[in-house]
């Protein structure tokens, strides 16, 4: 490939960005109700900039070392002039010391001369201690003095040579280290537009997929009733072998997951220590009473609200209550502005019946009176879901405004080295939805399980989009041109675009299995999979989203950490 130059590259690369940004507008306008046609095109344009990013933050390294060991060369130098100005100093300070005393001698010398004339030395004795000794020796100072004064000026001159040598080798240094410092810059700038877009796109990704996730009718908290996740290892779909994908946890997984803080009060921890543990850097104040607006039921005091929030039942233990109260009466005074703005009755805020829930609810609340979750001061939106799968995350994280409030946290009690570990240590553990394959077909028993030669489908149609991105509208489950599925290839098409395009399609899969996966944070970096064609990994996102796209009716990885079982 010829080269074109990194300037070249990078205005190529951004103006494509801004060309594929209208193109992504207009993919969300033309398919309002089934945005896999875009969530593909996104994850396309993701892969593109981490291709791109990864040659800039090389060289940028590369750079940075140079820098670096010009700085050193720079300081090295400038250490050599302070010794060499340090020896000039000393050197001309002895020859001036010589000069003195050297003139000095040349007095007493000419005062001398005036005794010792030529005619006296010839008829002087020949005695040691006579005016030609003396005049013998004192000739033999001068010319030390004059060897001396020769030497000094010698040394001062070959020291002020050396000066001048470093002086130069410094600024030509100086000069290479301020380019490469300039490139650096701007090498920094692009990688970090460039992340700031990838950014984008992910978040507009995720975006995207909650609205497909939407179909599933998933609740994002208690509020909305009892659980209603089947557990699809129980489930004989009828046709033999085959695998499903369950995930961890349920969206949205920021803030307070109930299910953890009812595990977390059944080992002992009390509202405050759970409260805590997911919220990030909070301080939990008392605030006066204030009156709130609540759509359909007008104006009453906080207190009495928070009396008719049905979130999670009354049963639980009483600090998984209170942390629960807390975190209502926190959301409430965000979302409201202080009691500025009036508040909705569903999760689409937090779910209120009216009245008094009573039991143990009623004794929280009234527990807790005034207690708020605050950071500097003003109550947190404190967001909570039902079952976190083990991690929760920011709000950032799935593509909400970022806040410091929100963490990722690990929620178990220990350590964490394999899925088992997860189905002892983790506090919401006893969630029937923290272990579940979301979605079902009315056939195969309502079950999520796919079989050999669907689940080949799905790792034949990832092999042949990324040899070939062009054909992304033909890969989606089913033929549906008002959502941008135009012409979809089924199983046989997709094998022989695949062959004809230089690869090796899969009829079966014999074992799947997550090879490679975040422990603190609860991410699947890799999956991987062997069948009639040997193998093939994929990164977790990567297989998650086009799993998404391509997994028959509403069958989907609702999580970023999965797990794929054989029956």
């Amino acid at each position: 490939m010829k080269k074109i130059g990194l300037i070249g590259i990078l205005f190529l690369f951004f103006c494509v960005n801004i060309a594929f940004a209208d193109e992504i507008d207009d993919c969300i306008k033309n398919y309002p109700g089934n945005q896999d046609p875009c969530i593909t095109l996104i994850q396309k344009k993701v892969f593109e900039l981490n291709n791109a990013i990864v040659p800039l933050q090389k060289e940028s390294v590369g750079i940075r070392s140079k820098i670096s060991s010009a700085k050193s060369q720079i300081v090295s130098m400038e250490n050599q002039m302070i010794l060499l100005t340090k020896r000039l100093i000393d050197k001309e300070a002895d020859m001036e010391v010589q000069r003195i005393l050297m003139g000095e001698r040349v007095r007493r010398y000419y005062i001398n001369s005036k005794k010792y004339t030529p005619i006296m030395i010839f008829l002087s004795s020949g005695e040691s201690s006579g005016p030609l000794r003396q005049y013998t020796l004192f000739q033999a100072v001068i010319s030390q003095d004059k060897n001396t004064v020769s030497n000094y000026i010698l040394d001062l001159k070959n020291l002020e040579l050396n000066k001048a040598k470093v002086l130069v080798e410094k600024n030509k240094i100086a000069v290479i280290k301020k380019d490469m410092e300039t490139r650096f810059g701007f090498l920094a700038g692009e990688i970090k537009k460039a992340e700031a877009y990838k950014a984008v796109l992910s978040a507009k990704q995720r975006e995207l997929e909650a609205q497909r996730f939407a179909s599933l009718n998933l609740p994002t908290s208690l509020g909305a009733g009892p659980l209603m996740c089947t557990d699809d290892r129980k489930i004989d779909p009828g046709f033999g072998s085959g695998f499903a994908f369950f995930t961890f946890g349920i969206p949205h997984h920021v803030g307070l997951n109930q299910y953890g803080a009812f595990g977390r009060a059944n080992v002992g921890q009390n509202y405050k220590d759970i409260i805590n543990a997911y919220y990030n850097g909070v301080s939990i104040e008392k605030k006066p009473n204030i009156t709130i607006k609540v759509k359909g039921y007008g104006s009453m005091s906080l207190e009495n609200y928070l009396l008719g929030i049905y979130e999670v039942p009354s049963s639980w233990p009483m600090e998984a209550l209170k942390a629960q109260v807390l975190a209502a009466r926190s959301y409430a005074l965000s979302y409201t502005n202080n009691g500025a703005k009036e508040i909705c009755t569903t999760q689409a805020c937090q779910v209120y019946k009216g009245g008094n829930k009573g039991g143990g609810w009623e004794q929280a609340v009234k527990a807790t009176e005034g207690e708020v979750v605050t950071k500097n001061g003003q109550p947190i939106t404190a967001w909570f879901a039902s079952t976190a799968g083990a991690y929760t995350y920011t709000s950032g994280d799935i593509g909400w405004k970022s806040t410091d409030w929100t963490k990722r946290t690990r929620d178990t009690n220990g350590d964490i080295n394999s899925f088992d570990d997860l189905f002892k240590k983790a506090y919401d553990k006893d969630s029937p939805c923290f272990y579940a394959a979301q979605g079902f077909r009315k056939k195969y028993n309502k079950s999520a399980w796919l079989k050999p030669s669907e689940v080949a489908d799905v790792v034949n149609v990832i092999l042949l989009a990324q040899k070939d991105s062009s054909v992304q509208n033909h890969l989606c489950y089913k033929n549906d041109s008002a959502h941008g599925c135009t012409d979809t290839w089924d199983f046989e098409r997709v094998k022989t675009e695949l062959r004809n395009r230089g690869g090796s399609p899969f009829n079966l899969i014999n074992s799947a299995n997550i090879s490679d996966w975040n422990k603190n944070e609860g991410r699947v970096n890799t999956i991987s999979f062997s069948g009639d064609a040997g193998g093939a990994s994929f990164a977790g996102a990567t297989f998650k989203s086009y799993f998404n796209i391509r997994a028959p009716a509403n069958i989907s990885i609702v999580g970023p950490l999965y797990n794929v079982e054989k029956r």
